[in-house]
């Protein structure tokens, strides 16, 4: 209450002017005992000015002060006696007073950008029309390595809803793109280096503008995506999608706009038969089989085989007292490590120049390797010890685990022709220790104090799985013309017989009551006899041709209709 502390202030000195003339007498102390008595009697208000009166001004000389504390030791009264206090005026001269008093201060509010309450800013307009989209074609995915794919197929309509009861429409177009995003750029802060945008295809849909009712009204389009291209995949250094975003313009320059990302994934045939691997750890006579499936699928448990030998030899070292040395498996751990490389590009910003005839770099390359499976055994295989040889073999299971809530999926293999490039490997690793026994007591082993940790790598592609029966588009065509039959097939029917059978179901045995039909079925007979590889007559015989015309003529003649053949 800085008010009543100034107005404290204008009213002592105010006092002291006052008595100046006359000889000043000094103030005592207050008692305690007068104090409680002041603030019993007040009011709340009261009090706190009283509190504050009770403070003496600072301008008060130490002469004064003595003086004031001697004169509290003979005549103990209250402050009150000395220095009245001022009057109490209402509460609206109060406040007059202390506006007058109170020094005149701008005060300037201060915003933090909160907006906490309603914003009155008006409301966008709706658009007078939407953009959606219907895929035709299953999920895209790409079939075989990239050398030999052939691409997929996306097909589907774009539909624009009208919502106005006529709308004119400029333009419309739909574009394919593929963009491949950056996480480490040449440049940070450089929105042209931390991505690329490729355009694949465009559509035109309106050539002109057009006058359209209120309504849905849907645009075909299709586009093939090579087999060289990357799948999409999402890594720490990058990530690569493809996108679809359609665009329809008014006549009043009203842009309605769609984007939607379609996912493309890559599968790559198993060759139904596991790798088989050798090695070797010299200057030990220790070998590892390792059988182990070459293709692997996110989220699938895969059975790793090994078997090693020569675990044990005689060491004739020593020929009085022979010993055989075991090399024993204690600790077997296995990792699948995922590595992605990429080139990250520099604009035209930030594109060094040449010097020296040196053609200037134009990226960086970006690698990160990180495990995507990790575990460790310290038991759970057989082994045999033996003086002269020694086994041991493990089913070791082993997967690409799959995050279940967030995280990062594991990419698949690919490679795309712009550097970036994503591989796996198997890494597994062995300690294994050295002990001696006697000849003929494997059970004295004792430790030399020697241990090896034995490493192995193994290239595993990582790939989608694909459905059951699902195959590339280029094997659903349709057959060619070299894959047709040479003749169709016969249909019976109740008017006429079937080819070959030489009678109807309602003739005899020996033949047909009607020589129509068997001029038919004759000449089907001789037709198929002579017929060569290719389902054509090899040779035409002029005279039974003939004949069979003469009998058709015949029989059309006297019947008056026109004969068909089938």
């Amino acid at each position: 209450m800085p008010h009543l502390v100034t107005s404290l202030f204008r009213s002592s000195t105010h006092s002291f002017n006052h008595s100046k003339g006359s000889e000043p007498k000094p103030e005592p102390k207050p008692s305690r005992s007068s104090t409680a008595s002041c603030a019993a009697t007040e009011s709340p208000s009261s009090s706190s000015s009283s509190s504050i009166r009770r403070r003496r001004p600072s301008f008060i000389s130490h002469r004064d002060r003595t003086s004031s504390l001697s004169l509290a030791t003979t005549n103990p009264r209250s402050s009150a006696d000395t220095i009245p206090p001022p009057p109490r005026a209402s509460s609206k001269s109060k406040m007059s007073q202390d506006k007058q008093l109170q020094p005149h201060h701008n005060h300037h509010r201060l915003s933090f950008g909160l907006h906490l309450g309603r914003s009155h800013h008006p409301s966008p307009a709706p658009l007078p029309a939407t953009l959606e989209w219907d895929i035709e074609t299953p999920p895209v995915m790409l079939h075989g390595r990239p050398d030999d794919s052939t691409g997929a197929l996306v097909s589907g309509l774009v539909k624009l809803d009208i919502k106005a009861d006529v709308l004119e429409i400029a333009s419309c177009n739909a574009a394919l793109s593929v963009r491949v995003v950056q996480k480490r750029p040449y440049q940070t802060h450089c929105k042209e280096c931390e991505g690329q945008i490729t355009e694949l295809k465009s559509w035109r849909f309106l050539p002109a503008n057009l006058a359209m009712q209120r309504g849905s009204h849907a645009f075909p389009f299709s586009a093939l995506i090579d087999g060289h291209l990357p799948a999409t995949m999402d890594s720490a250094i990058g990530s690569i999608s493809y996108e679809f975003m359609a665009t329809a313009t008014t006549t009043s320059n009203q842009s309605i706009k769609m984007q939607k990302t379609i996912p493309v994934r890559r599968t790559i045939p198993e060759t139904g038969q596991d790798h088989h691997s050798v090695r070797v750890f010299p200057p030990t006579n220790i070998a590892a089989n390792v059988y182990y499936p070459s293709v692997i699928h996110p989220g699938h448990e895969n059975i790793l085989r090994l078997h090693m030998n020569g675990l044990s030899r005689i060491m004739t070292e020593n020929v009085k007292h022979p010993q055989v040395e075991y090399w024993k498996l204690r600790k077997l751990s296995w990792r699948l490590d995922e590595t992605a490389k990429m080139v990250a590009p520099a604009c035209e910003k930030h594109c060094p120049r040449a010097s020296n005839g040196v053609p200037a770099r134009k990226g960086m390359q970006r690698s990160d390797t990180h495990a995507i499976g990790f575990a460790e055994m310290a038991e759970g295989w057989k082994a045999v010890y033996t003086p002269h040889d020694s086994e041991m073999e493990i089913d070791l299971k082993y997967t690409a685990q799959v995050p279940r809530r967030g995280g990062q999926r594991p990419v698949c293999d690919l490679k795309a022709n712009d550097g970036t490039e994503i591989t796996h490997s198997l890494v597994l690793e062995m300690v294994v220790v050295q002990e001696v026994a006697p000849v003929g007591q494997p059970n004295h082993c004792q430790p030399t104090g020697t241990a090896r940790i034995l490493r192995m790598h193994f290239n595993t592609i990582l790939t989608e799985e694909s459905a059951e029966g699902e195959v590339s588009w280029d094997c659903e065509a349709p057959p060619i013309y070299e894959d047709v039959p040479p003749s169709p097939p016969a249909y019976p029917t109740e008017d006429a017989p079937a080819y070959g059978l030489g009678a109807s179901s309602g003739s005899s045995g020996s033949g047909s009551s009607d020589p129509y039909l068997d001029a038919l079925v004759l000449i089907r007979q001789e037709s198929m006899a002579r017929s060569g590889p290719d389902g054509l007559p090899d040779t035409f015989d002029s005279g039974s041709a003939s004949g069979s015309t003469g009998i058709l003529e015949a029989r059309s003649s006297s019947e008056g209709r026109t004969p068909s053949f089938p």
